[in-house]
C-alpha cells in the first residue's frame, strides 16, 4: 500500500495535474497562463476539476482580438480613458490582435475598474467560449521527455512544451476543452483533444467510484499540490467527519448568482489553499488500486482561534469536499457515450 500512495505523488505516475488558462497559445514568445486549479485524470482523457473557477472574473486581460477590443471596449468608454487603454493595449497589425502593456503595475487596477465599469465579461467560461484564451492541462517533467518516451515526445514543439529554467522543470501542453460544467455540485468534467490517443493512454489516471464513504473510512486521502507550491505533491490523510446537506451561495454579477448544493462529506485533515479540485482517494483492497472518491471543493467555516480573535485568521481546520456520486449519472453518461 505505500508503494501505491508513493506512486500517487511520483511525476512519472500521478494522475493530479494543474488546468491553467493559456493566453496566444501560437505565439510561444507571448505566451503567458492564469487561472492555476488542481485537476486529475480519470482515463480516456477525461479530467475532473472544480467548476466555481469557470464563473470567477479574471478582472485584467491579457490579449483580445481587435474586433473585440474596438466594438466592446474601445467605442463604450469615453474618450480620456479609450486613450489611455489604447496605449495599454498595444495593436499588432500582423496578429490583428491587442496585448497588455503597462509598465507601471499601478494602472493595471484602473484598467480592471474600467472594463468592470462597462460589464465587460472577463469570466473563465466567457473567454474560454470567445477563444480569448483556452484551459490547458499542465504536465511537467524534471528532464525533456514525455514520461521518459522519445517516441510520445516527438508529438510536442515549440508551441506546446518548453523549459521553465526558473522552476528546472520540462512543461508540456495538452489542450482541453469542457464537456459539462456542475455548478452546483462544484465539479467540471474536461476532455483532452486535438491529441494523439497514444499520449493519453501514457498519462496516469484514477478509476472513479462513486460509494458515499463512511466515517471510520482508514485508508482516505487527499491528493494535492505540497506545501510549498504547486510544483511539488502531497498525499495526506484525510477523515471524513461528517456529512452535509449543503446549500451556498455563489456570487456571480454578470451571470447571475447561483447555489451551490447537494450531498457533500465535511473532511478534516490538511489542505492548503489552492487545492481545489483536488481529488480524495480511497485504497480499493479488491482492486489493490486507489480510487477517486471526491473532490475537494470550498474551504469550510469552522476556525481555529489565536487570542479569540477570529479576525484575519485564514486557519481553517475543515474541507468540504463533493462526492463523485452526486453526477454519477451523468458522469457515467459522458464515459460511456465516449466508449461507444
Amino acid at each position: 500500500m505505500l508503494a501505491k500512495q508513493l506512486e500517487l505523488i511520483n511525476e512519472q505516475t500521478s494522475p493530479l495535474f494543474r488546468i491553467m488558462w493559456q493566453y496566444n497559445e501560437n505565439e510561444p514568445d507571448r505566451k503567458s497562463f492564469e487561472n492555476n486549479i488542481c485537476a486529475f485524470h480519470i482515463g480516456g482523457g477525461y479530467v475532473l476539476s472544480v467548476a466555481h473557477n469557470l464563473r470567477i472574473e479574471a478582472g485584467i486581460i491579457k490579449s483580445l482580438n481587435e474586433e473585440i477590443y474596438t466594438n466592446e471596449i474601445a467605442n463604450i468608454l469615453e474618450p480620456q480613458v479609450r486613450d489611455f487603454l489604447n496605449q495599454a493595449y498595444v495593436a499588432d497589425s500582423a496578429t490583428k490582435k491587442r496585448y497588455l502593456h503597462v509598465p507601471n503595475n499601478n494602472n493595471i487596477q484602473y484598467i480592471t475598474d474600467r472594463l468592470k465599469e462597462i460589464n465587460f465579461d472577463t469570466r473563465w467560461i466567457t473567454l474560454t467560449k470567445r477563444k480569448i484564451c483556452s484551459p490547458k492541462l499542465i504536465v511537467q517533467f524534471k528532464n525533456n521527455l514525455f514520461y521518459n518516451d522519445t517516441e510520445l515526445s516527438k508529438h510536442f514543439d515549440s508551441t506546446n512544451s518548453f523549459h521553465e529554467q526558473g522552476i528546472e522543470r520540462h512543461t508540456f501542453l495538452l489542450n482541453l476543452e469542457l464537456v459539462e460544467a456542475y455548478y452546483s455540485e462544484d465539479i467540471a468534467l474536461y476532455k483532452i483533444v486535438n491529441t494523439d490517443k497514444s499520449i493519453i493512454d501514457r498519462i496516469p489516471s484514477l478509476m472513479p467510484d462513486y460509494t458515499i464513504l463512511s466515517d471510520n473510512q482508514s485508508s482516505v486521502y487527499c491528493v494535492q499540490s505540497s506545501p510549498n507550491g504547486f510544483l511539488g505533491r502531497l498525499v495526506n490523510k484525510a477523515f471524513i467527519e461528517g456529512y452535509i446537506d449543503h446549500h451556498g451561495i455563489f456570487q456571480d454579477r454578470i451571470g447571475g448568482n447561483y447555489i451551490l448544493e447537494g450531498s457533500r462529506y465535511l473532511i478534516k485533515g490538511y489542505f492548503r489553499f489552492g487545492s481545489s479540485g483536488a481529488p480524495y482517494v480511497y485504497y480499493d483492497t479488491e482492486s489493490g488500486e486507489y480510487k477517486a472518491n471526491a473532490i475537494q471543493s470550498e474551504a469550510s467555516p469552522i476556525q481555529l482561534s489565536i487570542n479569540n480573535n477570529r479576525e484575519g485568521n485564514f486557519q481553517y481546520v475543515n474541507a468540504i469536499a463533493s462526492p463523485l456520486q452526486i453526477i454519477e449519472n451523468r458522469l457515467k453518461n459522458h464515459l460511456k457515450t465516449d466508449k461507444s
